[in-house]
C-alpha cells in the first residue's frame, strides 16, 4: 500500500530533521509535523548559554517559509495525545483524529522535577525556550542562585550565571560534576573550571528542602546546612515524553523501544531522537540524548521508510558542552565505569582517553578540539590503549 501520509509527533530537532530527510530521500506524500509549543521549531543547546546570557533571542531551526516550501504541514500547539495503532490514527490535543500510514514518535524529553518539593516562585527548570526566557528575566542584580544537579545542563547554566556575575551554589550528590556520565576523573577537571570561576561547589550533597512564603528564600541541604537563595534551577535530568503512548501496545522501557533503524514493536510506528531507545551494536538498547544523534537517526529512519535501504546511525557518537571559555567535547560511547587516562592537563585544558577491555572506546577533551576529533577513526577501530598511551 502506498504511503500517503506520514505523521511526525514532535517538532524538536529530531522531528524536524526527520521531515527534512523524508523529503531529501524523495518522499512526495503528506508530512504532518505536530508539536505542543506555539513556537516555530527551535534549537535547544543555546537555551542554557546564549539565551540565558541575553546574547541571542532567536534559535529557530527553520523559518515558516521553509515548511511551506517543503510542503510540511506544521501544526503548532496541537500535540499528539494518544494513538490507535490498529486504526492507525493519532488523536490530537484539540480532539482531532488524524489518520496516518506511518507514524514517527519524536516527542523528546521533559525536565525532571523533585517529588514533594515545595511549589514556590523562583524555582526553575530548563527545557523549553520559555523556561530559558523566564530564567533570564529572573536574573537581577544581587540575586543568589542555587543550581541543583551538575550534569551538562546544570554545569552550563552555572557557567552562564557566573558570566553574568551571579553568586552560585552548585549542588551535586555525586562526588564530582558529570561523575555519572564522564566518571569522577574527568568530573574533577570540570569541577576545577567551576571553582576557578568562583562557584561554591558542594559535591556529595543533595537537596533536602526549599523554604519560603510563596517565593523561595532558603534551601536546606542534605548535610543539614541552610543557605539563603533567591533563585533555584533544577538541573537533575529529563524523562522521555511517552505517557501519551501508554495503552497503545507500543513497547516502552525508559523511552520507546526500537530496533537499530528506529522501528518500534507496532507496525508502521517508528521513533527517533531523545525519546527513542535504539538497539546498539553489541546488543542492548540505549537512548542517546545528544544533538548529533538526532540527525543521524533521522537519516537512517527516513532512508528505510522511503527507499527500503538499511543503514546504521553514526558508529562514533559525538557530544559537546560549552562551559566558560572551554568547549568540552567527547567522542565515543563513554561510560562512568570506564578506565580513564588523563593524558594532558595544563591546569585548565585537558584530554582524557577512555579504556574498556584494553581498547580505546572514547575521548573527552576540554579546549582541545583537534586532539579530540583526530581520534575518531581510532575509536571506531577499537585501537589498543597501550599503543595510544605510548604515543602521548
Amino acid at each position: 500500500m502506498a504511503v500517503e501520509r506520514i505523521v511526525v509527533a514532535g517538532a524538536g530537532l529530531a522531528g524536524v530533521r526527520t521531515a527534512e530527510e523524508l523529503r531529501r530521500a524523495g518522499y512526495e506524500g503528506d508530512i504532518v509535523l505536530l508539536d505542543d509549543e506555539g513556537h516555530l521549531p527551535y534549537d535547544r543547546p543555546p537555551l542554557s548559554k546564549d539565551v540565558i546570557r541575553g546574547e541571542r533571542e532567536d534559535t529557530t531551526l527553520r523559518p515558516r517559509e521553509f515548511f511551506d516550501e517543503q510542503r510540511i504541514d506544521l501544526r503548532l500547539g496541537n500535540a499528539a495525545r494518544s494513538v490507535d495503532t490498529e486504526a492507525r490514527t493519532v488523536t490530537l490535543t484539540d480532539g482531532t483524529e488524524l489518520p496516518y500510514d506511518e507514524l514517527v514518535i519524536a516527542t523528546g524529553l521533559r525536565a525532571r522535577r523533585i517529588p514533594g518539593l515545595a511549589d514556590l516562585d523562583g524555582v526553575h527548570v530548563l527545557r523549553s525556550v520559555d523556561d530559558s526566557r523566564a530564567l533570564r528575566a529572573a536574573i537581577t542584580p544581587g540575586v543568589r542562585a542555587l543550581v541543583v544537579g551538575a550534569g551538562f545542563i546544570g554545569c552550563e547554566v552555572t557557567a552562564s550565571l557566573r558570566s553574568l556575575g551571579v553568586d552560585v551554589v552548585l549542588l551535586e550528590p555525586q562526588p564530582t560534576p558529570l561523575a555519572s556520565v564522564l566518571g569522577p576523573e574527568v568530573g574533577s577537571l570540570v569541577a576545577r573550571l567551576h571553582t576557578d570561576a568562583g562557584v561554591d561547589l558542594r559535591a556529595g550533597v543533595g537537596l533536602a528542602e526549599l523554604r519560603g512564603d510563596g517565593r523561595v528564600t532558603s534551601a536546606v541541604l542534605g548535610d543539614g546546612s541552610v543557605i539563603d537563595v533567591d533563585l533555584v534551577v533544577l538541573g537533575i535530568g529529563s524523562v522521555p515524553v511517552t505517557e501519551w503512548l501508554e495503552g497503545s501496545g507500543i513497547e516502552l522501557d525508559n523511552g520507546v523501544v526500537c530496533d537499530d533503524i528506529g522501528r518500534t514493536s507496532a507496525p508502521h510506528v517508528w521513533a527517533v531522537g531523545d525519546v527513542a531507545s535504539w538497539q546498539v551494536p553489541g546488543g542492548g538498547r540505549k537512548r542517546v540524548e545528544h544533538w548529533t544523534n538526532a540527525g543521524e537517526q533521522a537519516i537512517v529512519l527516513a532512508k528505510k521508510m522511503v527507499t527500503g535501504e538499511s543503514g546504521a546511525a553514526g558508529q562514533v557518537p559525538y557530544f559537546w558542552s560549552d562551559q566558560y571559555d572551554i568547549k568540552i567535547q567527547g567522542l565515543g560511547a563513554v561510560r562512568a565505569d570506564d578506565k580513564v587516562h588523563v593524558v594532558r592537563d595544563d591546569g585548565r585544558k585537558f584530554l582524557a582517553y577512555y579504556e574498556r577491555e584494553g581498547r580505546l572506546v572514547g575521548v573527552v577533551g576540554g579546549g582541545m578540539p583537534a586532539q579530540v576529533m583526530k581520534t575518531r577513526m581510532k575509536i571506531a577501530a577499537g585501537a589498543p590503549i597501550e599503543e595510544l598511551l605510548a604515543a602521548v
